[in-house]
């Protein structure tokens, strides 16, 4: 099931199906990214990637309100975002630009994408998980109204160091 989501003209938003092969690879590809980046070390501080940890990263297609992908020209996808439900929450999962088209608004437009599913939920409050090796990502965040938040569970046990934001939306 695909439906195209008007977009820019250098590409266009589609909601696909969580396991899409599509978005499966999107995933696989920022996985390795991540693993460059962090690889077993936060800082100075080596990281065991332990079960609950897995656990923590992981994401159950049961509680995916909507996948979106972000497809050039070509046919060619280049972006990804998901939303899910964690504790009553709608959660932002594996916002994900490919590396050749940082820069050009992609991640503003699914992060847009997201805070209108989130108003077709009748939410008005997302949060996020990220990084401190994902620069790019927090000044997206912090650019578009995102706020700190101290790290919320299930990330507090298994990632302390990570960065959650929140954002509360206005209604439509």
């Amino acid at each position: 099931m695909s439906t195209s989501i008007p977009a820019p003209a250098s590409f266009t938003l589609e909601n696909v199906d969580w396991n899409d092969p599509r978005a499966v690879a999107l995933r696989a590809e920022m996985e390795a990214e991540m693993d460059e980046r962090y690889g077993s070390s936060h800082g100075d501080e080596p990281v065991e990637v332990t079960e609950a940890r897995m656990r923590a990263l992981a994401v159950d297609p049961a509680g995916v309100v909507r996948t979106i992908l972000a497809v050039d020209a070509g046919g060619t996808p280049i972006g990804h975002v998901g939303v899910r439900w964690l504790n009553g929450v709608l959660e932002v999962k594996r916002l994900i630009v490919t590396g050749g088209q940082r820069g050009q608004g992609l991640g503003r437009a699914l992060m847009a994408a997201v805070e209108d599913v989130a108003r077709a939920e009748d939410e008005t409050h997302i949060i996020l998980q990220t990084g401190t090796k994902q620069p790019e990502a927090v000044a997206l965040y912090e650019r578009i109204g995102y706020r700190a938040i101290p790290v919320y569970e299930p990330y507090r046990e298994t990632m302390p160091w990570s960065l959650c934001y929140e954002k509360f939306l206005d209604a439509v």
